[in-house]
């Protein structure tokens, strides 16, 4: 084989490694950053708030609520004290809470906990409207209308939900919407937990 023809295939395979050396590293790359962004369950998200007291929470009723005939309280810190709670974020815009309402109202039902609300950033009618067809599973619920008290119990969107144990301490947090899986698997599980107690 001719030496200037050797050259020039010896030119031409640096070339094509100087082109797939950056482009092999950036597949690579690409690849890690979706395996990793895939690979996260953002429900299982950690909480700073796990294992401390559940913040001072002081929000007002939505107007006109009323449950069994009574007008629905709004929150305040002493209903996270007592009893195992059940705290859910939630909103008429949001879908997904459309989706777990049934699973609220399940809740609702166990004597042993109560279940509250906190109405994220909604308008009181939509909020109303959203309870009288899905149901209204909350012995109370406060209108968090500015989100400031979501900021302070560290929601990342609606809908969240919180198991606060009798000393009122957060013993759990889930990202997202109830399902049939998670309630069965996770929050009953933390529900239990609470109720026996440290």
């Amino acid at each position: 084989m001719d030496k200037s023809v050797a050259g020039m295939n010896a030119r031409a395979w640096r070339v094509r490694m100087l082109v797939l050396i950056p482009l092999l590293a950036f597949l690579a790359l690409a690849a890690l950053f979706v395996l990793r962004l895939g690979a996260g369950d953002p429900s299982r998200i950690p909480s700073a708030l796990i294992g401390h007291a559940a913040p001072r929470t002081e929000l007002p009723p939505l107007a006109g609520l009323e449950r069994d005939g009574k007008a629905v309280p709004g929150l305040d810190s002493a209903d996270f004290r007592g009893q195992v709670t059940v705290l859910n974020v939630w909103a008429s815009w949001c879908v997904p809470c459309r989706e777990e309402a049934g699973l609220l109202m399940t809740l609702a039902a166990d004597s042993r906990l109560r279940v509250l609300g906190m109405n994220y950033k909604d308008q009181p009618d939509n909020a109303r409207r959203f309870l009288g067809r899905y149901g209204n599973p909350f012995a109370a619920n406060g209108v968090d209308g500015n989100g400031r008290a979501a900021i302070e119990w560290g929601v990342y969107g609606v809908p969240e939900t919180f198991v606060v144990d009798r000393d009122g301490r957060i013993t759990y947090k889930l990202i997202g919407p109830l399902t049939p899986d998670n309630l069965e698997s996770a929050v009953k599980p933390a529900i239990e937990k609470a109720l026996a107690g440290p």
